[in-house]
């Protein structure tokens, strides 16, 4: 099986403030901002929601996706996670069932 990494999208609440990030253990580092286990933007922001996760296999690929999105204007980041999660749900306890 090819490594898997993730871009991410953690919120504070719905219509809050937006961390994207990328990984290669999604489940470890939602964690992470959950419990604010590292100090910076996402643990002053309380950005302890995943609403949003794409995986790939390419770490590169990964990589240049974050880095698209994080241009994006802030409309555009509502408007994938709406398309996707259009209740901002904590998809976290989807991936821990």
């Amino acid at each position: 099986m090819p490594p898997v990494y993730y871009v991410y999208i953690m919120a504070s609440q719905r219509n809050g403030t937006i961390y994207i990030g990328v990984t290669n253990d999604l489940v470890r580092r939602a964690y992470e901002h959950r419990e604010n286990l590292r100090p910076g933007f996402s643990a002053r922001n309380r950005t302890k929601r995943l609403v949003y996760f794409e995986p790939y296999a390419d770490v590169r690929e990964a990589i240049k996706r974050e880095k698209q999105m994080k241009k994006w204007n802030r409309a555009w980041k509502i408007e994938l996670i709406e398309r996707c999660n259009p209740e901002w749900r904590d998809l976290w306890f989807d991936l821990n069932r």
